[in-house]
């Protein structure tokens, strides 16, 4: 992980710049830096928990920016790591209070689980996504109807419009794809994504039609892992690898499942994700190809 900049480095436009990023990523890059404190104070993480009456695994959380911070928890850690000075802890102390702040998704709190805000909050401050999908169209590139007709085949008994607010949501996600500031998101399907029927004939076509359509914009890539290529290492689940738009911060490997997403954060877990990551890329159908087999799919239909 690179450095994060020093506190007298940090003026009034950088930290307005962080804001941009989204709360999750403020999270991570206040996280990111009481943890360098730490270190070069030579304080244990048990030793910081008991300052601020938690755990030592709080603060390991608090330092992955996988939890949210309490004003009076940093100014305890800041002066545990021998942070006095004013000028010094205000710019930390402003980023965490605008790390409190809740990101836009949170009015769709009704219809989302907790463990998902974390992981739209990271996509959405995200400089680089990087994603994996053997099941279904990656949420960033689907229709309104392919979204709505999944939706409701994964939240069967929900009522309608509680359905109709989950794809509300995940459309407004997807405006990332073209907003200012446009994220790249480079996507891996595999080829039985886009061979299950979602939705009804005309369902399909859009979807096929609005992938060909998004692999045209600049800052998208998409490839197909086709069947003839057999088995290969990603064959357990979806896979998202996030890049932060701050470079003093890590990749983030995200494992989405049914009720949660789950974080790797081991060296060895984060290496095998992306050696992973990079094969597929490598047996998928090159960008222009992915679109010669999209084109050939919707004739089928």
């Amino acid at each position: 992980m690179n450095r994060f900049p020093a506190e007298g480095d940090l003026d009034e436009d950088q930290v307005i710049d962080h804001r941009r990023a989204g709360p999750t990523v403020l999270r991570m890059l206040v996280g990111a830096e009481l943890r360098r404190l730490r270190e070069a104070a030579g304080v244990t993480r048990a030793r910081a928990g008991y300052e601020i009456r938690a755990s030592d695994t709080k603060i390991s959380r608090l330092e992955l920016g996988r939890t949210g911070f309490k004003p009076r928890d940093v100014q305890d850690l800041l002066t545990l790591y021998g942070v006095t000075d004013d000028a010094e802890r205000e710019p930390l102390l402003v980023m965490a209070r605008q790390a409190s702040m809740p990101g836009w998704w949170h009015a769709y709190a009704d219809v989302t689980p907790a463990s998902l805000e974390s992981y739209i909050g990271l996509e959405q401050g995200a400089a680089v996504i990087r994603t994996w999908d053997p099941l279904y169209v990656p949420e960033l590139l689907q229709t309104e109807d392919y979204a709505r007709a999944l939706v409701q085949a994964l939240n069967r008994g929900a009522a309608e419009a509680e359905n109709e607010r989950r794809v509300a949501l995940r459309m407004r996600r997807a405006r990332i794809l073209t907003d200012p500031g446009t994220v790249t998101l480079w996507a891996v399907l595999d080829e039985s994504a886009l061979r299950r029927r979602v939705g009804g004939t005309a369902t399909m076509r859009g979807q096929l039609r609005h992938l060909i359509e998004a692999a045209a914009l600049p800052n998208v890539t998409i490839h197909v892992l086709p069947f003839s290529h057999g088995a290969h290492g990603a064959m357990g689940g979806p896979i998202a690898i996030m890049r932060p738009p701050a470079t003093e911060l890590s990749d983030v490997v995200c494992l989405p499942q049914l009720v949660g997403t789950i974080y790797p954060d081991r060296q060895a877990d984060v290496d095998r994700y992306y050696a992973v990551m990079n094969a597929l890329v490598v047996d998928a159908e090159s960008a222009a190809g992915t679109v010669r087999l999209l084109e050939d799919m919707l004739k089928e239909y």
